[in-house]
C-alpha cells in the first residue's frame, strides 16, 4: 500500500502552497482531511495555492479530497487556487460545485419554533388560496365568454369528454348503485320487520336515494374516476409543456381545455345520478321481493307515494353542484402540477382528496339549506 502526501507550505502574506504527491487511488492512504483543515487554521492563511508537479495517478480519491478542501475553503472564505491542477480535475469540481448535496435523512434537522410553524402554514394556506381563487375568477370569466359565444374550445373534445364521463361510467355507477339500494333495503328491513312496517322500506330506499345517496355516490365515483382523468391529463399536459404551447399561440388554457371538462360534468352527473337513483330502488326491490315477501306491484306504489318531483329534484341540483366541484378540483390539480412524472401522480392522488372532500361538505351545507327552506 502507497501513501501519497498533501505538503502544505506557508509562505509570505499568509498565502500557501500545497504539493500534490504521489498517487491518489483507491487503496492508498490518503492524507486525513481533518488534519489538513487544522493547520491551515493554525497557519491563518488567507489564500491557497495548490501545485500537482509530482502528482502521479489519481481517481475519485482525489476528487474527494478537493472537493472536502474546496468546501472547506469557501467557509473560511480562502481563495484556492486549482489552476495547476490537471484539466480532468477541474472539471470534476466544477460539476460537483454544481449541483448541492443532498442532505442525508440521518441527520438531525433544525426544529423551528411553534409560532414559526404556524406561520408557515399559515402563508402555505394564503398562497393556495389564492391560487384556488384566481382559478376559480379564471373559469368565471371563460363562463362568461363562453355565454357571449366567445369561448375557444372544440365542439368535438367536449363530446368526447362526455362520452368518457357518461356512458364510460355506467357500469360502475350501476354497480355502486345497485349495492347501496341493498344495503339501505337490507339494513332497514332488519329493524321494520320487528314492527311488522316491512312496506316502508319502499320509503327509505327511495327517499335515501332520490335526496341523498344517488347523488353522493355518483359524485364520490366521479371524482374518484374522472377527476383523477382531469389531473392526470393535464398534469401531463403541463409535463410535456403543451399548456405552454397553447398559451405561446394565444389561446387560453381554461376555455381550450378545462371549459369542457366542466362542462361535461356538469350535464352529464345529474344524469348519471338519476340512473342511480332507479338502480338504488331496483336493488331494494331485489331485497323487499326476496327477503319481506313484499310484491313487486306493492313495492312500486309504497314507492310512488313517498316520492315526488321535489325529490328527484332535491338530487339534480345536488349532483349539478357536485359536477363543478369535482371538474374544479380536477382541473387545478392538473393546471397546478409540477414538471415531473412524479408531480403527475401527485395530482391525481390531490384531485380525488379535494374532489371528494368538497362533495362531503357541500352535501352537509346544502342538506341544512334544504332543511332551513322546507325544501
Amino acid at each position: 500500500m502507497k501513501k501519497c502526501e498533501f505538503k502544505l507550505l506557508i509562505g509570505e502574506k499568509n498565502i500557501a502552497e500545497a504539493e500534490l504527491q504521489g498517487d491518489w487511488l483507491i487503496g492508498n492512504v490518503v492524507p486525513d482531511i481533518e488534519s489538513v483543515k487544522q493547520q491551515l487554521q493554525q497557519q491563518n492563511c488567507t489564500r491557497l495555492n495548490l501545485n500537482s508537479k509530482q502528482l502521479g495517478r489519481w481517481d475519485s480519491r482525489l476528487a474527494l479530497f478537493l472537493f472536502e478542501l474546496e468546501k472547506y475553503c469557501k467557509q473560511k472564505k480562502i481563495a484556492l487556487d486549482i489552476h495547476s491542477l490537471p484539466t480532468s480535475v477541474q472539471g470534476l469540481l466544477k460539476q460537483a460545485s454544481a449541483f448541492p448535496v443532498r442532505e442525508s435523512g440521518n441527520k438531525d434537522k433544525q426544529e423551528s419554533s411553534f409560532i414559526a410553524s404556524v406561520g408557515l402554514v399559515t402563508l402555505s394556506i394564503y398562497n393556495e388560496t389564492q391560487k384556488m381563487l384566481t382559478f376559480v375568477g379564471e373559469v368565471c370569466l371563460s363562463a362568461l365568454r363562453l355565454m357571449r359565444g366567445k369561448a375557444c374550445f372544440r365542439q368535438r373534445d367536449l363530446w368526447l369528454i362526455m362520452q368518457e364521463c357518461g356512458p364510460g361510467a355506467l357500469a360502475i355507477v350501476t354497480l355502486i348503485s345497485l349495492l347501496v339500494g341493498l344495503i339501505l333495503a337490507f339494513v332497514g328491513a332488519m329493524q321494520l320487520k320487528i314492527f311488522g312496517a316491512q312496506i316502508y322500506v319502499a320509503n327509505l330506499v327511495g327517499l335515501g336515494m332520490a335526496r341523498e345517496m344517488g347523488a353522493m355516490m355518483t359524485a364520490i365515483i366521479m371524482a374518484g374516476r374522472t377527476g383523477a382523468a382531469f389531473a392526470s391529463q393535464l398534469g401531463s399536459m403541463q409535463v410535456n409543456e403543451e399548456i405552454d404551447a397553447l398559451e405561446t399561440l394565444g389561446i387560453s388554457p381554461i376555455d381550450f381545455l378545462v371549459l369542457p371538462r366542466m362542462l361535461a360534468l356538469i350535464i352529464m352527473l345529474p344524469l348519471l345520478c338519476l340512473y342511480a337513483d332507479f338502480m338504488g330502488i331496483l336493488g331494494g326491490l331485489m331485497v323487499s321481493v326476496s327477503l319481506l315477501d313484499l310484491t313487486v306491484v306493492e313495492y312500486l306504489i309504497q314507492t310512488k307515494s313517498a316520492l315526488d318531483l321535489n325529490d328527484f329534484l332535491t338530487g339534480l341540483i345536488k349532483s349539478s353542484v357536485f359536477g363543478v366541484l369535482v371538474a374544479l378540483s380536477g382541473c387545478l390539480s392538473g393546471m397546478q402540477c409540477g414538471r415531473s412524472s412524479s408531480s403527475v401522480g401527485d395530482a391525481a392522488t390531490a384531485a380525488v382528496v379535494a374532489g371528494i372532500v368538497s362533495v362531503v361538505v357541500a352535501d352537509a351545507i346544502l342538506t341544512v339549506i334544504y332543511q332551513i327552506i322546507d325544501f
